[in-house]
């Protein structure tokens, strides 16, 4: 079809991107659009790409489930335990506590990404209007004529061509696999140091084999990253303790920055931003994606019902189905971006009033269920 019949124009092929055209497509398989995406067609060098733990929210599970998107290899979360290094203050977190079967998942990247692809492929032999486009990396994006652009070209805090609202935290996030003695199934650690927090986390690959994101200056990760694998299973073994007996084996440890971007406004005209292009997180509580993938539902939810309704009514009604878009993510938005930037913050501060503070708000979600249990669902399915 002509390019000037699009009636949805979605820039990135990563997951947020994938999901909401998949979604836009499931809810009505005869929209007018167009997915540029500057990964190749082919899956062969995504199967070897990024090999990074992400969090995933049991809500996002059930939002990827109606598109059959859900990687077989993924590692469920039962349990969080949340403490302080060398002060006191703990909570537990748990399924039955909120009577679901399982708190959070962890995927790798690019089995989320591959999955996703799949999905849409299958969706798309019943999308007569949609085409899927592959830009390579060194190409400029073809002009294309939609009447609405969706922007999902994510990115990673400090490699994006946008810098709006937000703080850079000074922190580095060393990434990697570790092997310990004998884990906790089904749990999650995330511990708060003075640096910054740490996490341990499941994984597909067996029960004792675990993610581990470890913050701090970013003159200490590198030196971390530098350490040969005994020198920082030391370090890590030190900083942890030994709830889960001896840190015996690392691999694949990596470095990312860390810091806050947002947009105060995500819609303008006919354009809106979703995912990591309209925010981008600190990885703490792991609700980056989550938030993405909750954006990418709602909006496809919103142009799936415009553009499914009259050309006339559609082209009229585009301004006010962004803008009602924008008024329903707003307290979503607000509440996981503010609680993510007060939990980097907070938590790294050596202030002792902070840290009494800290301690007194974690023994109190411990002892205080009604609370616990409100933070636990916004994590897990945001403010709706």
């Amino acid at each position: 079809m002509s390019n000037d019949h699009f009636d949805i124009l979605i820039q990135g092929g990563g997951p947020v991107g994938l999901a909401c055209a998949a979604w836009c497509l499931q809810k009505f398989p005869e929209a007018k659009l167009v997915l540029q995406d500057r990964n190749p067609a082919d899956d062969a060098d995504l199967v070897a790409a990024d090999s990074r733990g992400i969090a995933l929210s049991h809500g996002s599970k059930l939002l990827l489930d109606t598109i059959k998107a859900w990687p077989k290899e993924a590692a469920d979360i039962h349990r969080v335990h949340v403490s302080q290094s060398g002060r006191f203050g703990r909570a537990l977190m748990t399924r039955e506590e909120l009577h679901q079967d399982a708190l959070g998942h962890i995927i790798r990247y690019r089995d989320i990404h591959l999955t996703l692809r799949k999905s849409l492929r299958a969706i798309q032999k019943t999308s007569p209007n949609f085409a899927w486009e592959h830009i390579a990396p060194n190409q400029e994006s073809p002009t294309t004529d939609a009447k609405c652009i969706v922007h999902a070209e994510g990115g990673l805090f400090k490699t994006q061509d946008w810098v709006e609202s937000g703080r850079d935290y000074g922190q580095s996030a060393l990434v990697g696999l570790v092997e310990v003695e004998s884990a906790i199934p089904y749990q999650a650690w995330e511990r708060f140091t003075a640096e910054g927090p740490l996490a341990i986390l499941p994984s597909h690959y067996d029960a004792n084999t675990l993610n581990v994101v470890w913050c701090s200056s970013p003159a200490v990760a590198k030196m971390r990253l530098d350490l040969n694998d005994v020198d920082f299973l030391t370090e890590l073994q030190k900083e942890f303790g030994t709830r889960l007996g001896k840190f015996l084996k690392v691999r694949d440890r990596r470095l990312y920055e860390l810091g806050l971007n947002y947009r105060k406004e995500i819609t303008q005209g006919n354009e809106v931003w979703i995912g990591n292009a309209a925010q981008t997180l600190h990885p703490v509580a792991g609700q980056g994606l989550n938030l993405g993938l909750r954006d990418a539902y709602l909006l496809a939810e919103k142009l799936s019902a415009l553009y499914s309704g009259t050309e006339e009514s559609s082209s009229e009604s585009l301004p006010h189905t962004l803008k009602d878009y924008a008024t329903s993510r707003k307290a979503d938005r607000t509440a996981t971006i503010g609680l993510t930037d007060i939990m980097a913050r907070v938590f790294t501060s050596n202030l002792l009033p902070v840290v009494l503070a800290r301690g007194l708000a974690l023994s109190s979600l411990q002892w205080l269920p009604p609370v616990k249990i409100a933070l636990a669902r916004q994590m897990m399915f945001g403010r709706r």
